[in-house]
């Protein structure tokens, strides 16, 4: 599991300073970018001067000459509790799915020990889920494909086991 902290800015929240539900699909793409950057993979790699075939052939964010990028299929959040102006959540990212060529991550939102209240238990605040699709990006658009073998090899570091 990969973890990261987020304080909750003025701006995402509501007139009554609560978290608005919109703010939690950015801090959940924000946490996983974060985590897929920890791994040494790319969200989105430059694209390359022609011709890409100067590109390393061991390098996992390319495939056949192509940029590999991950468009989203599918978010969800379920809310639990309020988060308000300031509170510092934690955003903790998990893999729950590895497919052929798609990933499920796993996202939990909690206050951190330092809550408003100085409670020593930490509050949930919300979980959700993105399902990514791994994706050859070229001239001609965007092509599903299998998640390499180094892909597949790095995302298992913060996968859970089915059942937990």
């Amino acid at each position: 599991m990969f973890s990261t902290t987020r304080r909750v800015e003025f701006r995402d929240t509501d007139a009554a300073g609560i978290v608005h539900f919109s703010a939690f699909f950015p801090m959940m793409e924000s946490a996983e970018h974060e985590m897929l950057r920890s791994l040494g993979i790319a969200v989105m790699p430059p694209r390359h001067a022609e011709p890409r075939h100067s590109q390393s052939q061991d390098d996992p964010n390319t495939e056949n000459n192509s940029v590999v990028t991950w468009p989203r299929v599918s978010a969800k959040c379920d809310y639990l509790s309020a988060a308000r102006f300031e509170d510092v959540l934690t955003i903790d990212v998990s893999i729950s799915k590895l497919g052929t060529s798609s990933v499920t991550y796993s996202f939990r939102f909690h206050r951190s020990d330092q809550n408003r209240d100085n409670q020593s238990k930490e509050q949930v605040i919300a979980v959700g889920t993105i399902v990514a699709v791994c994706c050859q990006l070229d001239d001609s658009g965007l092509t599903k494909i299998p998640l390499s073998d180094a892909h597949r090899e790095k995302l298992k570091a913060h996968a859970v086991p089915a059942n937990a």
